[in-house]
């Protein structure tokens, strides 16, 4: 089985219409029990997305108001991609989906934090590496060792020329 045949681990959830709140006041969004998201100017909310058993930083993403309803609505992560310009169900082209195990949201409500489960090789960078934060950068006194990035992991977990073929690259030059 190759990883774009791999199925989702879990059902998709209800489809249960998702409602944010309306910003009131401080208090309310700080200390209240309502999902009031605050988007920027370009109608996203940053996501950072970690591994639920370990805790290592998988990704940083965005997610537009639909990617969030859609990620509450299903229990799989969806994001924006901010380089194509398109909803992105993570693992939809790989198989590599992201179950989220717990959503929270900061204190004021203009970050969420993903802990999932990964399908698959457990990958989440596009370049094929477990994690997209692979290389170490060095700061302060590591520095006198050279200013080189570092890689962290030994080894991609998939080939993505494999996986994506002809797909465009995500990284913007």
């Amino acid at each position: 089985m190759t990883l774009a045949e791999t199925p989702s681990p879990v059902p998709q959830g209800t489809g249960t219409p998702v409602q944010f709140g309306r910003r009131l006041s401080i208090e309310q969004v700080e200390e209240g029990r309502e999902l009031a998201p605050r988007f920027d100017a370009d109608g996203l909310i940053a996501c950072i997305t970690t591994e639920a058993a370990s805790g290592q930083v998988l990704m940083l993403g965005y997610m537009n108001r639909e990617a969030l309803e859609k990620t509450l609505q299903t229990g799989e992560a969806h994001y924006w991609s901010r380089s194509r310009k398109t909803l992105w169900h993570k693992g939809s082209t790989s198989g590599l989906v992201q179950v989220v195990e717990e959503m929270r949201i900061d204190d004021d409500q203009d970050a969420v934090w993903l802990r999932v489960r990964v399908a698959g090789s457990g990958a989440s960078c596009h370049v094929g590496y477990r994690s997209c934060f692979y290389r170490r950068v060095p700061v302060g006194a590591q520095r006198q060792s050279g200013t080189g990035l570092q890689f962290t992991e030994n080894h991609k977990t998939f080939d993505p020329q494999a996986v994506y073929g002809d797909v465009p690259n995500p990284t913007v030059l």
